[in-house]
């Protein structure tokens, strides 16, 4: 019985990784089509306007990652709850802040952070995008002729309180990150005395480089807008 249990554990933790590793080859994904809007805004406008007209994207790839980043969600709370209930004593009384870092005690809440930052960044692009597109009926991606994606992206971050909430929510996708890349590593099995040191490497660099990319995209939008 107690190894049916430590396997059923070891698989939920790999589920959790696996899961992990697709939202975040995702996030490389759209950030790197995000920074576009930087770079050249009729790249950008031509890339939005094909991952939000294909197929493949809307109906199979993006259903997929809707159910991927709530399967992430679910199973780290309730991986957490597991832990919590297994411990004989309470997490203060071992201090734990001699024992593991922020990051790692606090996943849940660097994870429902970035779930409430979703719900604002749904409202800001994907409802609407929705309404275009099936309500509405428009798969064109047009505005007066011209693309809109460019457009709509950039009147978004006009808002300074807009651009300080995507800030702050950067950051908590940070520190969720920092802990959550390395430890999806180690849950999928690579854990060694060799590759353990570059894993981290890489990990902070994604960690740090990602989310702060994003804070600058946001940041250059903003400023455009003002000067």
């Amino acid at each position: 019985m107690a190894q049916n249990l430590s396997s059923s554990s070891i698989g939920r933790k790999v589920l959790m990784a696996l899961s992990g590793f697709f939202l975040m080859f995702f996030l490389l994904q759209h950030f790197s089509i995000n920074l576009l809007s930087v770079i050249d805004g009729d790249l950008f406008n031509e890339v939005s306007h094909f991952m939000g007209t294909n197929p493949l994207i809307q109906f199979v790839l993006q259903p997929i990652l809707i159910l991927g980043f709530m399967f992430h969600l679910f199973m780290g709370i309730y991986l957490d709850f597991k832990n919590n209930k297994a411990r004989p004593i309470k997490y203060a009384m071992d201090k734990p802040s001699a024992n593991s870092n922020w990051m790692s005690r606090n996943m849940i809440i660097s994870g429902l952070m970035i779930f409430l930052f979703l719900g604002l960044h749904f409202y800001d692009f994907w409802f609407p995008e929705i309404n275009t597109k099936f309500i509405k009926g428009d798969w064109t991606g047009l505005h007066d002729g011209e693309y809109r994606y460019w457009e709509e992206l950039n009147h978004k971050f006009h808002d300074l309180w807009r651009v300080i909430i995507y800030c702050i929510s950067f950051i908590f996708l940070s520190l969720h990150l920092l802990h959550g890349f390395q430890s999806a590593f180690q849950s999928a099995g690579f854990n060694s005395n060799k590759y353990t040191p570059i894993i981290k490497s890489v990990s902070n660099i994604y960690a740090i480089a990602i989310p702060f990319g994003f804070i600058f995209i946001a940041l250059f939008h903003y400023i455009n807008y003002i000067i």
